[in-house]
C-alpha cells in the first residue's frame, strides 16, 4: 500500500483555509457594529477605555460615551416619574422627592444635551425597556403602596448610577465629561437624600438588590464614537407648572411595622 503524502503548510492554507479565514473576517466585521449598538453595561472598564478618540476637550473613551448615554436615559424616565409622584404621592415627603427629580433632571438633561452636541454624540429619545417597566409598575400602584414602590425603585436606580458617576469622574480625561459627572454627582446625591427622607426605603432589600444584580441596561442607539450628524435630541421638559424653589428634604414618619409573631 502506498504511503500517504505528508500534510504540508500549503495543504493547511489551501482553498479550505482561505474560505475559513474569509468567514472569520466577515463575522468579526459584523460583530463590531452589533456590539457598538448593543448594551455595554457588563463590559469591563479596560475594554471601554481602550476605544478612545481624541477631541478638543480631551480624550473621549467608550466608558465616557456610555456614561453620557446613561445620564440621558436617567432623565427620560426619572423626570416623568417625579411628575407622577407630585400627583400620586400620598405623603408630602414623596411629593417633595418628586419635585426634586423634576428640577434635577430638567437641569441635567440640558447639560447632557449640550455635552453630547459638542462631542458629536448621538443620544436616545426614549427610555429603555427596563425603565419603561418601572414606569408602568408605578402607574399601576396606588396609595401608600405607590409611595413605597416609588421610594424603593428610584432609590435602587440612583444607587446603581452613583457608582458609575464616581468611576467616570475619577477616570475621565475629557473636561466636558468631567463637568457633567460633577453635575450628575450633585444631582444624584440630592435625589438619594430626598428619597431616603420619605422613610419608605427598605435598606435591607436595597443591599440585596445592589449586591446581586447588574446595573440597568443602557442600549445606546449609536456606535461608540462621535458621529458626523448625531441627529436631533428632544429636550426632556416637564409639564407647564408654576415656578417654585426646591423645598428642603421633608421627612415622613417610618411606616408602621407589623407586630412580631
Amino acid at each position: 500500500m502506498r504511503p500517504r503524502p505528508p500534510i504540508t503548510g500549503r495543504g493547511l492554507f489551501g482553498g479550505t483555509g482561505i474560505i475559513l479565514v474569509g468567514l472569520t473576517a466577515t463575522l468579526l466585521a459584523l460583530a463590531f457594529p452589533i456590539w457598538s449598538y448593543a448594551d455595554r453595561s457588563g463590559t469591563g472598564p479596560e475594554v471601554l477605555k481602550a476605544q478612545t478618540v481624541p477631541t478638543r476637550y480631551g480624550p473621549l473613551t467608550a466608558l465616557d460615551r456610555d456614561f453620557v448615554v446613561k445620564v440621558r436615559l436617567a432623565g427620560l424616565w426619572e423626570l416623568p416619574a417625579g411628575q407622577q409622584a407630585e400627583q400620586k404621592g400620598t405623603a408630602e415627603a414623596v411629593r417633595t422627592a418628586g419635585r426634586h427629580l423634576v428640577e434635577g433632571h430638567t437641569f441635567l438633561d440640558a447639560r447632557v444635551r449640550d455635552t453630547a452636541a459638542k462631542l458629536d454624540l448621538d443620544l436616545p429619545n426614549q427610555p429603555n425597556e427596563q425603565q419603561r417597566g418601572w414606569l408602568s409598575d408605578l402607574e399601576a400602584a396606588r396609595g401608600t403602596d405607590y409611595d413605597r414602590r416609588f421610594a424603593n425603585i428610584l432609590r435602587l436606580a440612583h444607587g446603581r448610577v452613583f457608582s458609575v458617576v464616581a468611576q467616570v469622574r475619577a477616570a475621565t480625561g475629557n473636561s466636558l465629561v468631567r463637568a457633567l459627572a460633577d453635575d450628575a454627582n450633585a444631582t444624584v446625591l440630592d435625589h438619594i437624600t430626598v428619597l431616603e427622607a420619605t422613610g419608605y426605603v427598605d435598606f435591607d432589600a436595597l443591599a440585596r438588590d445592589l449586591a446581586g444584580t447588574a446595573p440597568p441596561l443602557t442600549r445606546a442607539p449609536a456606535p461608540p464614537g462621535p458621529t458626523a450628524d448625531p441627529g436631533p435630541v428632544v429636550p426632556v421638559v416637564p409639564s407647564a407648572t408654576d415656578g417654585y424653589d426646591l423645598p428642603p428634604a421633608a421627612s415622613s414618619p417610618l411606616p408602621a411595622l407589623s407586630p412580631a409573631p
